[in-house]
């Protein structure tokens, strides 16, 4: 019975350290709050494949499986003919939330992994929230972070832009 426990504790901790390997050691977290409801804020960003209509970064994307289901991929063409291959890994409609990894990418990052997410806030607005975990591949962690900080204001602000009160 020891050695049963032991070796089951030794699996568990295997699979803990493992996990700290999967994502990367680097995060990014950005916030806005966004001046419309979350059921509306989510008609534009909860499609998977419609990147291309709310991040300015992003020309075009093309969609391979279903949108709303754990493994489709999107391949996104950026505005300077670079390409982009991200797959989808969890999404809920109902959570206004998804996760998606970069699988293919000229940027100087690994490991990528991200979510978005959309939660009420005052007044019947959105808070939206995009977190990603990755490494620096070639370059400094810190110039790693900026780039992906960048990104995601970008988006951020686009989506903003569009809600925005007079």
């Amino acid at each position: 019975m020891k050695t049963r426990t032991f070796l089951l504790s030794v699996a568990g901790l295997l699979l803990a350290t493992g996990s700290c390997f999967a994502a990367g050691a680097l995060s990014v977290e950005r916030e806005v709050t966004i001046d419309t409801s979350p059921a509306t804020v989510w008609k534009l960003v909860g499609n998977f494949n419609a990147i291309d209509v709310w991040h300015p970064a992003v020309l075009k994307s093309e969609l391979q499986g279903q949108a709303g289901r754990a493994g489709a991929r999107r391949l996104l063409t950026l505005e300077d003919g670079a390409t982009r291959l991200e797959k989808l890994l969890s999404y809920s409609a109902a959570q206004r939330s998804y996760s998606y990894a970069i699988i293919e990418s000229a940027l100087p990052v690994a490991n990528y992994k991200a979510t978005l997410t959309l939660s009420p806030a005052e007044e019947g607005r959105t808070l939206m929230t995009w977190r990603a975990t990755f490494d620096a591949n070639g370059i400094s962690d810190e110039q790693a972070t900026a780039i992906i900080g960048g990104l995601h204001d970008a988006g951020m602000a686009k989506v903003r832009a569009n809600f925005r009160q007079p």
